[in-house]
């Protein structure tokens, strides 16, 4: 989960955003699935990034974009929803892989 200040005195950070992703993609799984998270969405009169850079970027490099707010909780549940959502089905991917590799090697088949 990349996050980056969409308020006006933080546009640095959604400048880090790419090598932020790189160092990313360098040191963790080549498949994981990356959320983009605009925090500070419920100050809009006062936004460096607007809606449509963030979603952008998160389209240029493969990414989910989802806007928050840690203040007004406006979706948190959401991003946490959809994380653990991936988490789930990733888990239960590996899980069906491991029963499969079990079986086939069961059977003689490798």
């Amino acid at each position: 989960m990349l996050t980056f200040d969409s308020h006006n005195f933080r546009r640095e950070t959604f400048n880090h955003l790419a090598s932020w992703l790189e160092d990313a993609r360098q040191h963790a799984n080549a498949n994981m699935t990356v959320m983009l998270i605009g925090n500070k969405c419920d100050l809009s009169h006062r936004r460096a990034v607007s809606y449509e850079e963030g979603e952008q970027f998160a389209k240029e490099h493969g990414l989910v974009f989802m806007e928050a707010s840690a203040k007004t909780a406006q979706n948190v549940e959401e991003v946490i929803f959809y994380a653990l959502d991936n988490l789930t089905r990733i888990a239960q991917f590996m899980f069906l892989s491991d029963r499969f590799n079990i079986f086939f090697s069961d059977v003689g088949i490798h």
